[in-house]
Order: structure tokens, then sequence, then C-alpha cells
């Protein structure tokens, strides 16, 4: 477990769930831009926590009538 700073952990309160589950769900649905003022931190901030968490973060393009599956490996 990595350690964590005392503003994660403020923020991790707010969430009642751990960050590293919450960071993937708040950036898909809302973007990098919009997950960082949700959590009230800047970009590089929330960048430096993804990297340190270890979540990647991918850009994919559909056109109208394609979907996207997403599976975890367990």
């Amino acid at each position: 477990m990595l350690k964590k700073s005392k503003k994660m952990l403020k923020i991790e309160q707010g969430l009642d769930k751990p960050l590293e589950e919450a960071l993937p769900e708040l950036v898909t649905n809302l973007g990098l831009t919009g997950a960082a003022n949700e959590l009230g931190v800047g970009k590089a901030t929330l960048n430096y926590w993804l990297l340190k968490f270890g979540i990647s973060v991918r850009r994919v393009a559909l056109k109208p009538g394609e979907s996207l599956n997403i599976n975890t490996l367990s």
C-alpha cells in the first residue's frame, strides 16, 4: 500500500472509498480537468496521483455506432 498525503486522506473521507478506486471512475466520467475540479486539486496533482497509483488513462475515439467494452482481469 502506498503512503497517502494528508490531502489524499482528507479527499478520501469525502468520497467514502479509497482514492485508488475513485480516481478511474471520476476521470472516466468527468475527464481529467473535471475530476481535478471535483476533487479540488490541480491537474498536475491529479496526474501525479494517477501515476503514483499506477492508473493509466487512455483516450479512445469511436465513430457513430461503435462501442467499447472494458474487461478487468481477475
